[in-house]
């Protein structure tokens, strides 16, 4: 069997070219197969993975077989591709690598580029979802949405934008707007898009684009939000005619994924699908989305979310607020490269009387340095806080169990296993 994990790891990680020529090929190569399986497609800033989570687990009550690709995983491969919450096993992603080795090589050869690590998840999950004959496959796009890779489908159920913010401008554009239009690329010809209206200049973009396609738009308003409440396990909320929902996921956001998700119910049913109030509810009370401020562990008292980006780290921050309001703050962060580190670093900065614990993640070839993080807190420092620069490893070893402390590991998803096993070694002394 192939080592996946090595072989992986010779596939080129970004993005070359705004084309979706290889995924054609792919798609030529086993007669299109795609046209015959139910999509719901998910695009946006953030968000995604938590409507990705909800809908899945919706459609799971409900009783239907359903396929999940989503990106970044936490600890292995598998994770982004699952059917019913069971991730592709090694044999089975051996198979398919094995199996598509030769038509990899053959357009390798041809091609004036190779093919990426995210070409060949994707041809691997939309195989093994169609193999399995899921009912429905909830796929994440990875970048963007228009050349994406996921975007070879041609007819999904559901076209989904979750939100538009400031990340990967190098290659979605400067503007909100030039960014919602990438985005957008996702939207296709007499269907249906959900979006949760933001601007006026960026809903103008999808209500122009679904014009054209003749595609309906669900655009869904703050106020068909209502009577908002939370405690320490769930978040309570009305959605236009349903009333005291139940989410088990943390922070304001959440109740906007959760509108999303249930207006994507509403729209299956309007399809023909069969989903039921009650599989709504219970979808939602028992949603779980690991690394999105996921309680590691009660004591020391441990949260993990990976926010990464302008958006998610206000986020961020109205959600501890809401939470771990009255609680001394301890911030471990790790942050990649290719992200404005900057920027994140002065977003983060603004609880006045917290610890910052700066490092260099898990790999110093992909993450900002501990000390650049340092260099650029110390800019924005009051008296009141403590800013330090560790190791990850040993930033997580050293943390506390006091009784009114709350620890934050921040700014990455791909530190979530060393989290993980930091803790168990806390637990376990």
């Amino acid at each position: 069997m192939i080592d996946i994990e090595k072989y992986l790891d010779n596939f080129f990680r970004g993005t070359k070219d705004t084309t979706l020529s290889a995924m054609k090929y792919f798609m030529n190569e086993y007669n299109n197969f795609e046209k015959e399986i139910n999509f719901i497609h998910i695009a946006g800033t953030n968000g995604k993975g938590s409507c990705a989570e909800m809908i899945s687990n919706i459609l799971i009550k409900a009783g239907y077989k359903v396929g999940k690709f989503l990106s970044p995983h936490l600890i292995k491969y598998n994770e982004r591709i699952s059917v019913n919450g069971n991730n592709i096993t090694d044999k089975e992603m051996s198979d398919l690598i094995e199996e598509l080795q030769p038509k990899i090589d053959k357009y390798n050869e041809k091609s004036n580029s190779q093919i990426t690590i995210f070409e060949l998840e994707t041809i691997m999950g939309l195989l093994y979802f169609y193999r399995k004959n899921v009912d429905f496959v909830v796929l994440e796009t990875g970048l963007g949405g228009l050349y994406d890779c996921t975007n070879i489908i041609t007819k999904p159920i559901v076209s989904i934008i979750t939100s538009i913010g400031y990340d990967h401008m190098r290659m979605l554009g400067n503007t909100l707007p030039e960014i919602a239009y990438q985005k957008a690329g996702i939207i296709k010809n007499e269907s249906n898009t959900i979006f949760f209206s933001q601007s006026e200049e960026v809903d103008e973009v999808f209500k122009k684009v679904c014009k054209e396609k003749n595609n309906k738009l669900h655009l869904i308003k703050n106020e068909d939000i209502t009577n908002f409440s939370y405690d320490k396990k769930y978040q309570y909320f009305d959605y236009k005619n349903m009333k005291n929902i139940e989410i088990n996921l943390k922070g304001m956001k959440q109740i906007n994924n959760a509108s999303v998700s249930i207006e994507c119910i509403k729209i299956l049913n309007d399809s023909g699908f069969k989903i039921s109030e009650e599989n709504i509810r219970s979808g939602l009370k028992t949603v779980i989305h690991k690394g999105r401020m996921e309680i590691l562990c009660e004591k020391p008292l441990v949260v993990f979310d990976g926010a990464h980006n302008e958006p998610a780290i206000d986020n961020l921050k109205q959600t501890v607020n809401m939470y771990y309001k009255n609680y001394k703050k301890v911030f471990i962060i790790s942050i990649l490269k290719r992200k404005d580190y900057r920027k994140i670093i002065k977003d983060i900065m603004y609880q006045n009387d917290a610890t910052f614990i700066l490092t260099s993640g898990n790999d110093e070839n992909i993450y900002a340095s501990k000390d650049e993080l340092y260099e650029e807190a110390m800019k924005y420092k009051t008296n009141n806080q403590i800013i330090m620069k560790k190791d990850l490893e040993s930033a997580i070893d050293e943390i506390k169990t006091e009784s009114n402390e709350v620890n934050f590991i921040i700014g990455s998803f791909y530190v979530y296993g060393n989290a993980v096993n930091g803790i168990q070694k806390i637990t376990n002394k």
